[in-house]
């Protein structure tokens, strides 16, 4: 095992404890995602060595030559990345979280192919909502989310489950992004309640 990973890995869930404690949550609310993407397939083998379980990638091509090698392993995958709707092929059988949901037409094209190539299977999916507003950002604007969760619950989209919302922090501005995460618990409870989603809580 590589001894310096695995006490990074330790620091690191000894500070999220620290802060959920400081919180009132419990640190087995938070789940760390280890960004693997541009990492060796040697370099995920480590840290799987060392008890991280959760990985997440932003690249179909780079995602499909680590998945398939740790098959064996019990480690959950994460898509954080823009996925183009053309992609979303790729999703079945390989990934068990989608960060970046943003359009009804991804969302169908999702549930097809999981239809298509995982019958039964679950795809977890978190909207990406562009809370701070910034052009350069993906994601729904927060006016739009209600209407965007809507057309995909009444769609009735199989092997799909609405899981919570994500956003990306404003750089470099510790402040905003305290705001930005803020204002994304208040549209995720305010979702839960209006729509009845009891699972709608990441």
């Amino acid at each position: 095992m590589d001894t310096a990973l695995a006490d990074r890995l330790a620091a690191i869930q000894a500070q999220i404890a620290d802060l959920a404690r400081e919180a009132g949550r419990a640190a087995q609310e938070i789940t760390l995602v280890a960004v693997s993407k541009t990492r060796s397939l040697d370099e995920v083998r480590a840290a799987l060595a060392a008890g991280q379980r959760v990985f997440g990638e932003n690249t179909v091509q780079d995602a499909m030559t680590k998945i398939p090698a740790l098959s064996a392993s019990d480690a959950e995958w994460h898509f954080i990345g823009h996925l183009q709707s053309k992609k979303a092929k790729a999703m079945p059988g390989y990934f068990q979280w989608l960060h970046s949901l943003d359009s009804l037409k991804l969302a169908q094209k999702l549930s097809a192919a999981m239809q298509g190539r995982q019958p039964g299977g679950m795809l977890n999916c978190l909207v990406q909502v562009n809370v701070s507003g910034e052009a350069a950002k993906s994601g729904v604007l927060p006016g739009q989310l209600p209407v965007l969760v809507e057309q995909i619950l009444q769609a009735d989209l199989p092997g799909l489950r609405l899981r919570g919302l994500m956003t990306i922090g404003v750089r470099d501005d510790a402040a905003a992004t305290e705001r930005v995460f803020a204002d994304l618990r208040e549209h995720l409870l305010r979702l839960s309640d209006d729509f009845g989603l009891p699972d709608f809580d990441q």
